[in-house]
C-alpha cells in the first residue's frame, strides 16, 4: 500500500457510509489523519476505531451551519490544520416535476448544494494556512439530464458552478479545488432506488454507457483518492463519464 498521504489531515463529509466511508479507510491506509464528518454517530465512532488512535470523529448536519463550522474548527484543533477536505455529503431523492413534493426538493438542494457552501466556507481559513486541496463530490448528472432526477440533477449542477466559481475565489491563496463526477455507485442510495422502484432500474438500463452500469465504493475511492494526492481538477468514475461531459451538448437533446 502506498504511503503517498503520510501526515496529510483530511476532512470527510458523509463519511458514515458508501463513497465517504471508503474514501476515509482509503486514505488512512495511505497515511492521512482523518476527520469523520456525517449524521450516524455508532458508525462514525465505530470507522474512527478502525482507522486508528489518529482519526477523528464529529457527528454535524452540513444543513446546520452551526454545528458545522463546530466540527471543521475542532478537526482542524485536533489535527493541526486542514490539508485536504473532500464535500462528499450528499442524498437523492427520485421522482418527476409534478410527482416531487416541496420539501423533498429543498432537502435535497439543501443538503447537497447550500451543504457544500458551508463546507467550503468554513474550511476555506484552514485551507488557506495549509495551501490545500478540495475535492466536491457532484455528480454525472451535473452536465446531463435524466428523467426522475430532477432535484438531485439540479443540486448537482449547481454544486459544479458553486465549486467551480469557489475555484476561482481560491487560486490566489495556493488552494486548488477540483470536481468528483460519479456515475452510478454501488451504495445504499443506489441500492435501495433498484430495490424500491423497478421503473428507475429499467430507465438506467436503457441509458448509454456507461449510464447503464454501476461501479464499486472501492473504485470509486481509489479514484478519489488518487485525486487529492495528485490534485486533480476533475475525477470521472468511470472515467468514461469524461465522454459524457464532452458530449453534453449532444446528449441534452434525447435525455431531455
Amino acid at each position: 500500500m502506498k504511503r503517498d498521504l503520510l501526515g496529510r489531515r483530511l476532512v470527510v463529509t458523509g463519511a458514515a457510509r458508501g463513497i465517504g466511508e471508503k474514501v476515509a479507510r482509503l486514505a488512512a491506509a495511505r497515511g492521512a489523519r482523518v476527520t469523520l464528518i456525517g449524521l450516524e454517530p455508532d458508525r462514525l465512532c465505530d470507522l474512527a476505531r478502525d482507522l486508528g488512535p489518529t482519526a477523528f470523529w464529529r457527528e454535524a448536519d452540513v444543513r446546520d451551519g452551526t454545528a458545522l463550522r463546530s466540527a471543521i474548527d475542532e478537526a482542524a484543533e485536533v489535527m493541526g490544520g486542514i490539508d485536504l477536505v473532500v464535500a462528499n455529503a450528499g442524498v437523492v431523492a427520485y421522482g418527476t416535476v409534478r410527482q416531487t413534493d416541496e420539501a423533498s426538493f429543498e432537502r435535497v438542494l439543501d443538503v447537497n448544494l447550500n451543504g457544500v457552501f458551508r463546507t467550503l466556507k468554513y474550511a476555506t481559513p484552514h485551507l488557506e494556512r495549509s495551501r490545500g486541496h478540495v475535492l466536491v463530490v457532484a455528480s454525472a448528472l451535473s452536465f446531463m439530464p435524466l428523467a426522475a432526477m430532477a432535484s438531485y440533477g439540479a443540486s448537482k449542477a449547481a454544486t459544479e458552478l458553486l465549486a467551480l466559481t469557489y475555484r476561482q475565489e481560491v487560486a490566489h491563496l495556493g488552494v486548488t479545488v477540483g470536481l468528483v463526477h460519479p456515475s452510478w455507485i454501488d451504495t445504499d442510495l443506489v441500492r435501495g432506488a433498484e430495490a424500491g422502484l423497478p421503473s428507475f432500474q429499467a430507465l438506467r438500463n436503457r441509458l448509454p454507457y456507461p449510464g447503464n452500469v454501476t461501479t464499486s465504493a472501492d473504485r470509486a475511492a481509489a479514484a478519489i483518492v488518487d485525486g487529492l494526492v495528485r490534485r486533480r481538477s476533475r475525477v470521472y468514475v468511470p472515467r468514461a463519464v469524461v465522454v459524457a461531459n464532452w458530449a453534453k451538448g449532444a446528449l441534452n437533446s434525447p435525455l431531455a
